[in-house]
């Protein structure tokens, strides 16, 4: 963060200062852990379920933090904020707020990081919404901006009100690009969150069923994500291949650039390697130039797209964008994270989150990577879907039907949750059951995998992150907790 006084805080904030002369300077980052506070850091005393960030604020300013951002008097030097009422975009605030008092930090919060953009006049700032492939997306675009400048983004998926306006306060007077990821569960939302940091450039990936149970409709999540689009001020980016994205373009402001089949910005000549790599020629209206991604799954495709059109607003040639994306990393954890074993059994952790898209998505590279010929057996190991609502039998069931009709040698369903899956895919392939098994938890699905599993097999393992199927991959990687 650039550095700022504690009264300068409280200015900006609506607070008052406590324990403090106002003169204390901030050099350090913004940490709502107290066990990563620095020295010259400012601590923010956020309530949660299970601890207040309150009780920890003398044990932050011994650890180095000049002061405390908190919604009562603690015993450190402090800026203490005001109340907040319910506002709308500021529903979804943190579990455990019981007397608002988490509402209000994170409205000082996010006051304290749009002043810090607004002291910094040279920064771009991108923003990445979309029902799926946003923290993934969000890290190809850093990774191609980079070349071009001082780039800030988010570790993982740190895409709400607190951290959204966290990531911001990484940026100080060097950072030329901030790349971040904006989620919503209601309406609103993403608009808030665009007060926090207004995007230079938006960029809407797709409209897809996540948190249907929230939005109600598909409709309805459009007009959510869709927020961006009207936010940015100097370009969109959209995906031409989604009805509900293309017709943002009405909505928006700034100039709109399309990404995806027939537009002027797509990739033509894709090809997949036996790890669902892409391979492909990027078209751009300032030329042409060949990428070969490291990330498994094709649907990577679109999201490399996006990243294109950013760096390409931002004056990247075709050639430095290709070299980018060929040298990206996965940088997220738990996304189509694809692990060998010594004995050849392949590990794709994908359980970070799920929903219909991305789970589709995840299947489709699981069949690719089975070979021309079917050479290599494949397993979906999969859980529940959250936050469908009333589409919820009917989109577990649609995934049974694909894993069936894609030729996955083996579906383990984990959970009776989840049991539509196995339902779905008896009904489009065999009555048998030889090759759809419904497991009751984690423990079982190891216990199958560890009696069947065999040299070259691949296993894909999917579920939205709440129920911890990532704990099937330790215990096969040999980390079982």
């Amino acid at each position: 963060m650039i550095p700022l006084t504690l009264g300068q805080i409280a200015a900006v904030t609506g607070g008052r200062l406590h324990n403090a002369t106002g003169a204390e300077t901030v050099t350090g980052s913004v940490e709502f852990d107290s066990r990563q506070v620095a020295a010259g850091g400012l601590f923010v005393a956020v309530p949660g379920e299970r601890v207040d960030g309150h009780d920890f604020a003398a044990a932050a300013v011994e650890k180095g933090a000049v002061g405390v951002l908190a919604a009562r008097e603690v015993d450190a030097p402090a800026v203490i904020v005001p109340p907040v009422g319910t506002a709308p975009g500021r529903a979804y605030v943190l579990a455990g707020d019981t007397d608002g008092s988490g509402a209000a930090v994170l409205a000082g919060l996010g006051a304290l990081a749009r002043a810090v953009v607004d002291r910094l006049p040279d920064l771009t700032v991108v923003g990445v919404t979309g029902s799926s492939g946003k923290t993934s997306t969000k890290d190809l675009i850093s990774q191609v901006l980079e070349p071009l400048g001082p780039t800030v983004a988010p570790p993982g998926s740190f895409n709400n009100e607190l951290g959204h306006p966290w990531t911001v306060l990484r940026a100080d007077e060097h950072t030329r690009h901030l790349v971040l990821e904006l989620s919503a569960r209601g309406p609103g939302h993403i608009r808030a969150l665009c007060e926090i940091a207004p995007p230079t450039i938006g960029v809407v990936l797709n409209v897809g069923s996540a948190h249907l149970g929230e939005f109600g409709s598909r409709e309805g999540i459009a007009q959510a994500k869709g927020e961006l689009a009207e936010a940015a001020t100097d370009a969109v980016v959209l995906n031409g291949d989604d009805p509900l994205v293309r017709g943002m373009a009405q909505r928006a402001k700034a100039r709109v650039l399309f990404v995806g089949a027939g537009r002027e910005i797509r990739a033509e000549d894709v090809v997949l390697d036996e790890q669902a790599r892409a391979s492909f020629r990027l078209v751009t209206p300032r030329g042409e130039a060949s990428v070969t991604l490291g990330l498994h799954g094709e649907h990577h495709v679109g999201n490399a797209l996006s990243a294109a059109a950013v760096a390409l607003e931002l004056g990247a040639s075709p050639a430095a964008i290709a070299t980018a994306l060929t040298s990206a990393k996965r940088r997220s954890g738990r996304r189509m994270e694809v692990t060998t074993r010594d004995d050849g059994v392949t590990i794709v952790n994908d359980s970070y989150n799920a929903n219909p898209e991305s789970m589709a998505a995840a299947i489709r590279t699981l069949a690719s990577m089975a070979g021309s010929r079917h050479e290599r057996r494949t397993w979906a190991v999969l859980g529940v879907m959250a936050e469908l609502g009333d589409n919820h039998a009917g989109a577990h069931e649609e995934i049974g039907r694909l894993v069936a009709r894609l030729g996955v040698d083996r579906l383990v369903v984990v959970g009776e949750q989840a049991g539509a899956i196995q339902h779905g895919a008896r009904l489009e392939g065999s009555e048998t059951g030889e090759e759809q098994v419904l497991v009751p938890d984690v423990e079982a699905a190891v216990a199958l995998l560890d009696t069947e599993l065999r040299p070259g097999d691949v296993v894909l393992v999917k579920a939205s992150n709440a129920i911890g199927l990532w704990r099937v991959v330790d215990a096969l990687l040999g980390s079982r907790a």
